[in-house]
């Protein structure tokens, strides 16, 4: 099978990525962080494939982005990209891996 030189290099310059996001108290509104970084995530190449809220503690959820990447891209501009976002405490990548296709 031939391919593209363009298409391999983005099948295996892939990467599954998790970030967790933490917002800065428990009744900030999720669904309006969520948008405003799935939006971040996007206009970086990022091809979203699931969110989740997940319970922390004391009514405080964090918002789980799982997502395709290139791999060679800048994991801390991101992160930092993402704590910008109004009633964002943090923003972690909390898994990285290789995908393969």
């Amino acid at each position: 099978m031939h391919r593209n030189p363009q298409e391999v290099f983005i099948i295996m310059g892939s990467a599954a990525v998790k970030i967790k996001i933490m917002p800065d108290a428990p009744d900030a509104d999720l669904i309006a962080i969520e948008e405003n970084a799935v939006k971040i995530i996007e206009e970086d190449n990022g091809k979203i494939v699931k969110v989740e809220h997940e319970p922390i503690a004391f009514g405080l959820n964090a918002i789980i982005i799982t997502f395709a990447w290139h791999e060679d891209a800048e994991r801390e501009i991101l992160e930092e990209k993402l704590s910008k976002v109004p009633h964002v405490n943090s923003a972690e990548v909390i898994d990285f891996r290789r995908a393969f296709g």
